[in-house]
């Protein structure tokens, strides 16, 4: 039985006891690393459970309880715990066993949070949006451009919970790179959200950079001689999919800033440097949507503009040819009246003239016209 298997049937086992069975059950097949996209299946709710004394991870003895009760006994190391859209009845057991606070947990299963920083007596809560960028072969109306996610951390003394929403963020390459570096990861939890929160941020650049790349193609369009028929939509979606990553990036300024800033027992003193440099990155993604966004606002105006000036274009151009059309109507609709003493009515060549007479009146108008650039 997999261990998202056993992770369910702490519904029906319930508490503290029933995280007991459960890891049991767990144990009887070899613990693997489910927070790695290739073995964690989405849309199901796996947990991981690594422990780590002096920046090493240390092989699984028991199960989650007698590690936790170890871990706390012995006052070295500390458990991270991973877990991947958890419902209430399996989260109910963990929130018992770390005594993490109900307002909190509610929070990590609901999801659909803003970024923020809580404390609750000596747990700290944090909430992080992750973003994607979507490929797309063109960029249309509809197009999907950012996917955003979710990662909760609780982080105590000696435990990090991380609680995963979405299709993507995957910690299984962030926790193998910080196993890399036992020194960083000696620190304690606080190194894990560090990593977490650099991570998070690293992925804002990397997708700034690529929304950059739909706007200046957007822009080319744009400016191009057809661009007054380019699809303000594409422009408008933009516009939606900026404001998706606004919500993720702009509310963390303050979080980041009490954790560089701020005395928090958890945050080990050495890395409140490290979130010092994490928050400049984030100001640097800031600027850079801040700076999409007015770009956007201009060439949102340009192609208006063009618009404008295109249905001016055209409304030259028709009210030219209905003044040159107007002549022969007005002669002909004389000509067309029932009289009977009209110029040139029976003189031989009066139709040939009156034809001549249209032409050149017909044609100069043209010239003057094109002269004029109305036509």
């Amino acid at each position: 039985m997999s261990m998202a298997g056993n992770l369910r049937k702490v519904t029906s086992l319930g508490g503290v006891g029933g995280l007991r069975k459960v890891a049991r059950l767990a144990r009887r097949r070899p613990r693997v690393d489910l927070s790695h996209p290739a073995r964690s299946p989405l849309g199901s709710s796996v947990v991981n459970c690594v422990t780590y004394r002096d920046g090493v991870r240390t092989p699984a003895r028991g199960d989650l309880v007698d590690t936790v009760q170890r871990v706390r006994k012995d006052r070295e190391g500390f458990v991270w715990l991973g877990l991947h859209e958890p419902t209430d009845q399996e989260f109910a057991g963990i929130a018992e066993l770390f005594d993490l606070h109900p307002l909190a947990v509610e929070d990590a299963i609901e999801a659909h949070q803003r970024p923020k920083l809580e404390r609750y007596g000596e747990t700290l809560f944090a909430v992080f949006k992750t973003v994607c960028y979507v490929e797309h072969e063109e960029l249309t109306a509809t197009s999907e451009v950012v996917n955003t996610g979710e990662i909760m951390l609780f982080v105590g003394a000696d435990f990090v919970i991380t609680v995963r929403h979405g299709r993507h963020g995957s910690l299984g390459p962030l926790r193998e790179e910080l196993e890399s570096d036992p020194g960083q990861l000696a620190k304690g939890p606080s190194a894990v959200l560090h990593a977490i929160a650099d991570h998070v941020v690293d992925d804002y650049l990397t997708v700034t950079d690529s929304v950059h790349a739909d706007i200046d193609q957007v822009e080319t369009d744009v400016f191009s001689e057809s661009g007054a028929r380019t699809d303000p939509g594409r422009i408008y979606q933009l516009k939606r999919e900026l404001l998706e990553l606004k919500r993720a990036v702009v509310p963390l300024s303050r979080p980041l800033e009490d954790l560089a800033t701020r005395p928090i027992r958890v945050v080990d003193p050495e890395i409140q440097a490290y979130f010092r440099d994490v928050s400049d990155h984030l100001l640097r993604a800031k600027e850079q949507i801040a700076a999409f966004d007015e770009l956007l606002n201009s060439i949102l105006q340009a192609h208006l503009a063009q618009v404008t000036v295109a249905q001016n274009e055209d409304m030259r151009k028709i009210t030219a040819w209905a003044a040159i059309v107007a002549v022969p109507t007005m002669v002909c609709g004389v000509y067309g009246m029932n009289f009977d003493h009209m110029p040139e009515l029976h003189w031989r060549y009066g139709y040939g003239m009156v034809i001549g007479v249209i032409s050149v009146a017909c044609l100069s108008l043209y010239r003057g016209f094109r002269r004029s650039g109305w036509l």
